[in-house]
């Protein structure tokens, strides 16, 4: 595995970085978090427009022909600049998904709109009340109906689900074991969303499906064989999430180091005292770490290789490394750092809530020891 970027790569985390430090201000962050659709349909059309929604499909459907590894370029950039929208649920959740698993019917019946834009996707997994990560804890069922299907249940912390245009439904076809996945119209009868009030000011959801009508032709991957696909998005996403995290605490790396620069205490800036630059080093050596095990899952991901042991090392490691470098970030700025005004809360928020989804610490710490055969 090469550590350094390719000369694409590096070509592509430059633009990205320069339009989003143009495009995507905090204001804009602000606004998009105060919106009731959460995103921007005209910078969403920018995106389309760059290639940026298409670049890890195949360019039979319109897509760049880049791998997850490039994706993950891409997404720490977004995590840089705090992109608000659907970019995550619609391409890494949703898209991808059905370039694994979907029949080439269903490829291209959805990819080419996705991928221009036109069609906004996300995965409809988790519930209240349960672990949300095995395969025990889908109680929303799927009821054969005329050789079609019925869905009912409640799912929770659906991202961007009162936007979409259709959802990737993980139901329940059998008591037993048969967990299938269904790609359902987001806005077809029987439906009801909730937009919920989150910490990072993002759009998750509640999901209320009441006899929501399935077509049969929708089913996404194997009747009642869906779980191990289920787990694959979980790592995948998990993954992303790493990238978009190593964006956030890179950046505010950055920013804690400018500000040791300037804030001045005694006549002498405080990074020229020793204690801060411990804690700046420490920082350093936290968001490299996390970097390079995030990489690590990432190529082994993009080459199709078995990876359950270094996407739990990862996520596991990248979620406690950015609480260290936040809890030293804060402690570094002082009292501004905790204004309205100032910038890290915007970091902050995102980065708790980065660090919960798909599995926390805790969580991939047992995946991690079943691997190792404890």
């Amino acid at each position: 595995m090469k550590l350094a970027l390719t000369e694409e790569q590096e070509m592509l985390r430059e633009t990205a970085r320069d339009f989003l430090a143009d495009k995507c201000s905090k204001q804009f962050v602000k606004r998009m978090e105060e919106s009731e659709v959460g995103y921007s349909r005209e910078f969403w059309q920018d995106m389309a427009e760059l290639g940026w929604i298409g670049l890890a499909f195949p360019g039979e459907y319109g897509g760049g022909d880049m791998s997850f590894l490039d994706l993950a370029v891409l997404l720490e950039e977004m995590g840089r600049a705090c992109l608000p929208g659907p970019f995550f649920s619609t391409v890494v959740l949703g898209g991808i998904s059905i370039l694994d698993i979907g029949s080439e019917q269903q490829k291209q019946q959805y990819l080419p709109s996705l991928i221009r834009g036109e069609k906004i996707f996300t995965l409809a997994l988790t519930e209240p009340g349960h672990d949300n990560y095995d395969a025990s804890s889908v109680t929303v069922k799927a009821a054969r109906d005329d050789g079609n299907y019925t869905i009912s249940g409640t799912k929770l912390f659906v991202p961007d689900a009162h936007i979409a245009d259709d959802l990737l439904c993980v139901a329940r076809t059998k008591p037993k074991g048969g967990i299938t996945i269904f790609l359902v119209d987001a806005k077809g009868p029987g439906i009801k969303y909730t937009v919920l009030k989150t910490m990072a000011g993002d759009k998750l959801c509640e999901v209320v499906f009441d006899q929501v009508p399935v077509p049969r032709a929708n089913i996404l991957g194997r009747l009642s064989q869906g779980w191990s696909t289920v787990q694959k998005i979980i790592e995948r996403a998990a993954v992303g999430k790493c990238c978009e995290l190593i964006g956030n605490i890179q950046r505010v790396f950055e920013m804690t180091v400018d500000y040791a620069k300037e804030r001045k205490q005694f006549d002498r800036p405080i990074g020229s005292f020793q204690v801060i630059q411990h804690y700046c080093a420490d920082m350093a050596t936290d968001v490299d770490a996390a970097r390079f095990s995030t990489y690590q899952a990432a190529w082994m991901l993009s080459e199709g290789l078995p990876c359950t042991k270094e996407v739990a090392v990862a996520k596991a490691w990248v979620g406690e490394a950015s609480k260290r470098v936040f809890a030293l970030a804060h402690q570094i700025h002082g009292a501004i750092g905790v204004t309205i005004e100032h910038d890290l809360h915007y970091y902050t928020r995102r980065a708790k809530a980065a660090e919960l989804s798909f599995g926390d610490a805790d969580f991939y710490r047992e995946v991690l020891a079943k691997e190792m055969g404890f």
